[in-house]
């Protein structure tokens, strides 16, 4: 007899956890710097536009899967496709995506970690530009003091998913999310002082085509499945804990709109720092801990800045992290009757160990020729492997399942239980059987280099 599935405590609550799942390093990390990379305004607007059209009908479709189903990943496909070993190996993937994030997010947010210490501390003070880098690139190549903060972050985000469901990640995803839009909006109106805050609302909102290519459509779609946590099974695995009671499509609509305005709030705040001390918006990926020291050292009051920046983007790498872990954690629940302490505890430990080559990228201690053989650093490799295959695949099947094989009955009767937008299943129908599928097939041939969309444009 299957034990009695824990559900959220409230729609509230589930909003919060969602939307804070979603609400990663994605939103905080990869959002401003890609956005920077292709141009601001017209890029913004086209992910908005994917995250609505594509992103919204991925999401609807992961949440149906699991509340119909009441079980993980697996446990989803297996038991709505006769256990058919094709579709519970894209449950599988979900779950191996899950962890592999996990191994080398925990790295990334482990240096978060580090910067909220060394803000404590004012590192910043009498150094310059290159300096600042340096601190960084110490840190990178420092394997004792990674680990360290790689162990710490995982160890924390057990922590909170031990408790379960209701006491473990909705309280914690309660507080977390609350805080981090508190704090957010708190430096985007600090922001709001600066001189560049005028410029940063141009870039952001103010389309300019001279600086946009036609592979920036894929970018904004592949970003904004990225923002919306889809192909992981984090949404499957969430959807799982929903009651029969809540509206699913304007249930995905709040958490679209919450996770696009967190973004774009994060991409204020960042430009208009940028802006006011004359940096390009096109510093990429290190944007965070190479570039924006250097400017919160020259603002007034940079200690409580610096500090409060770093604060917040620990607290958004935990909200998703605490999501990654409950995927892998539901599923060896669900599939082999362990005790969820039992599956935190050897989740965590898994995690870790398998982030320590990541960890030890910056160093020689392990793989030194990682590089050489692959390209890049063992961290990248997993990071494209992910980025690149994993969760463009995901997104990919999940909605083909949805679209072509679900009995159209589950689809309609969970996409109509508790909402007043029942005329909307057949348009979502529609873009889950067609737009979804082909638009991350196109992101899948491009990441890849199969195809290359700019080459039809070119004059």
């Amino acid at each position: 007899m299957q034990k009695q599935r824990e559900h959220w405590s409230s729609h509230l609550g589930f909003i919060l956890a969602a939307a804070g799942s979603a609400i990663g390093l994605g939103t905080l990390w990869k959002f401003p710097y890609v956005t920077g990379e292709n141009g601001g305004g017209l890029f913004v607007l086209i992910y908005v536009f994917c995250t609505f059209f594509i992103g919204i009908p991925v999401f609807i479709a992961e949440l149906i899967l699991g509340r119909r189903a009441q079980r993980g990943a697996v446990g989803i496909f297996a038991s709505l496709s006769n256990n058919s070993t094709l579709w519970k190996s894209v449950g599988w993937l979900g779950v191996i995506s899950s962890f592999l994030i996990m191994s080398f997010y925990s790295v990334l947010a482990g240096w978060g970690m580090n910067y909220i210490f060394m803000s404590l501390n004012e590192f910043y003070k009498g150094l310059n530009a290159q300096q600042i880098s340096q601190v960084f690139e110490t840190l990178q190549s420092s394997g004792d003091i990674t680990l360290f903060w790689h162990f710490l972050f995982t160890a924390l985000t057990l922590a909170l998913v031990y408790p379960g469901v209701r006491h473990g990640i909705e309280y914690w995803s309660k507080f977390m999310t609350s805080t981090l839009f508190i704090l957010l909006v708190c430096l985007c109106a600090y922001s709001f002082t600066l001189e560049g805050f005028g410029q940063a609302v141009k870039f952001i909102f103010s389309p300019d085509y001279s600086h946009f290519k036609a592979s920036g459509v894929l970018e904004a779609l592949g970003l904004s499945f990225f923002t919306l946590s889809l192909g992981q099974g984090i949404m499957l695995t969430y959807g799982s804990y929903m009651r029969r009671t809540e509206d699913i499509p304007k249930t995905s609509g709040i958490i679209a709109v919450m996770i696009i305005f967190v973004s774009i709030l994060a991409g204020l705040t960042i430009f208009s720092v940028i802006f006011s001390f004359g940096f390009s918006p096109k510093s990429g990926p290190g944007l965070v801990f190479k570039t924006l020291p250097l400017l919160f050292a020259k603002l007034p009051g940079s200690l409580f800045i610096s500090t409060t920046f770093f604060t917040l983007f620990v607290f958004t790498a935990l909200t998703s992290a605490i999501a990654l872990v409950e995927v892998v954690v539901a599923n060896l629940i669900d599939l082999f009757g362990w005790s969820r302490q039992k599956a935190v505890l050897c989740t965590g430990i898994a995690c870790f160990i398998f982030g320590i080559p990541s960890a030890l990228s910056g160093t020689n201690l392990l793989f030194a020729n990682w590089s050489l053989i692959y390209g890049k650093t063992f961290f990248a490799t997993i990071d494209s492997l992910v980025s690149v295959w994993l969760l463009p695949l995901g997104g990919l099947m999940t909605a083909i399942f949805a679209g072509w094989f679900l009995d159209k009955t589950i689809s309609s009767e969970e996409f109509e239980y508790g909402t007043k937008y029942k005329w909307l299943w057949r348009p979502w129908l529609f873009f889950i059987k067609w737009i979804a599928p082909i638009a991350i097939l196109f992101i899948i041939l491009q990441q890849s280099g199969l195809i290359n969309i700019d080459s039809f444009f070119l004059k």
